[in-house]
């Protein structure tokens, strides 16, 4: 598949999954915007070396103001946007009566609405091209819940209902809106998860195989490079008619 020529976003993107979906895009000849707090200069320098055009943007996904200054910034410096993928998302574990008012505006605000504006802010672009790809990065959280993860699991299902919107108001154009809902991935966030267990005197070995037992059959994680591979799939004419989907790769989470 060739995106040469296309301009991608990609949020949360200096790690992780974000930044696998990026590397995909970038070996397909998409030129990237990248977004986050990570280290930019190395997600940059890992872009940069699929021969495409690279640059990152520091916004704050949880201020709409920066989601625009963000969106702005990308059409100067590339072009209009033709990809985009809302990945950025923060975590926080506690019971509901114990979960922090600013924790969960946070998370609100950077799982959830932060897709919104940047979606909003492209949208009218895309239509004029006639051609466009908005994939948003949920969870297998977005499908099914857990106990300790209200905010995070509104979130990610809020996610996939905007998706499915926002593919039906597409739906007679060129233009599609998939979510992928990924299981557990070792990222920084999971990585957290993972240190809180050995915290609790599990050894590292034991703590990944622990978390992977409650959740995932497979007991492998999910990898940015598979996910980046989904994400490039949905990119092409083959996916032309994949709308509003909630694709699961999960290691046989959500089948349970």
């Amino acid at each position: 598949m060739s995106l040469n020529g296309k301009t991608a976003l990609v949020t949360g993107s200096t790690s992780g999954i974000g930044l696998g979906i990026a590397r995909k895009l970038a070996e397909a000849g998409a030129n990237l915007l990248l977004n986050g707090f990570g280290d930019a200069a190395a997600a940059i320098a890992e872009i940069a070396a699929c021969g495409v055009q690279v640059a990152h943007h520091p916004a704050d996904m949880s201020r709409p103001q920066e989601i625009a200054e963000l969106v702005a910034f990308a059409e100067q410096r590339f072009g209009p946007i033709d990809i985009l993928v809302n990945n950025a998302g923060i975590q926080y574990v506690a019971p509901v009566e114990e979960f922090p008012v600013e924790r969960w505006d946070a998370i609100i605000a950077i799982n959830l609405s932060s897709a919104f504006h940047t979606t909003r802010l492209v949208l009218p672009g895309m239509r004029q091209r006639g051609w466009g790809r908005i994939i948003n990065i949920a969870s297998a959280h977005g499908l099914v819940g857990s106990a300790g993860k209200s905010a995070y699991v509104a979130a990610k299902h809020g996610l996939v209902g905007l998706t499915k919107s926002v593919a039906l108001e597409t739906a007679s154009t060129a233009i599609t809106c998939n979510a992928i809902c990924p299981g557990w991935v070792l990222t920084p966030l999971v990585q957290q998860q993972i240190d809180a267990r050995i915290a609790a005197g599990s050894t590292p070995a034991a703590a990944r195989q622990e978390l992977l037992a409650e959740k995932q059959p497979s007991q492998a994680f999910v990898t940015p490079e598979q996910l980046g591979e989904l994400a490039l799939f949905l990119c092409g004419e083959a996916a032309a008619q994949v709308r509003g989907v909630a694709w699961n790769m999960d290691g046989g989470w959500v089948a349970q």
